[in-house]
């Protein structure tokens, strides 16, 4: 009988962990937060629900990055699991928008500490020129 308990308990916790679920305070630690698998990133659909708006090109980066994983590691004003966009744009210029841009296409690791940036490798690096533009129009 604890045998059937205990799978029970355990095959509710894996279903739980699986679904998807929208988090509004980060309260896991680190190694959860990275053990999760990233959302793909339909980078044809973003660009197209973007071309049709007259936004800018930081508004078009607010949106995309929204619509990936990027907020489940980082924070505009404080650090989560990467830094926080408001460190990066005070660390960088737009000198570097391609060299950033790639840095989320690739992933990267050792820049800002020993957790590795999850590579995005489905991502246009047109649209990961938009997200470093947003970034970067976050410098105080």
């Amino acid at each position: 009988m604890k045998n059937l308990f205990f799978t029970a308990v355990l095959l509710s916790i894996a279903l739980t962990s699986c679904s998807e679920k929208k988090e509004t305070e980060s309260t896991q630690s680190e190694s959860n937060v990275m053990m999760e698998e990233p959302k793909p990133v339909d980078s044809a659909a973003l660009a197209a629900s973007n071309a049709t708006s007259s936004a800018s090109p930081e508004d078009e980066g607010l949106k995309l990055i929204e619509g990936a994983d990027c907020l489940s590691c980082h924070k505009v004003d404080s650090k989560l699991v990467g830094p926080a966009y408001q460190d990066v744009a005070a660390k960088y210029t737009e000198a570097d928008i391609d060299h950033l841009s790639q840095k989320i296409i690739d992933g990267g690791k050792g820049v800002w500490g020993d957790i590795p940036m999850t590579p995005h490798a489905g991502m246009s690096k047109e649209n990961a020129q938009k997200m470093v533009k947003y970034i970067l129009s976050l410098k105080k």
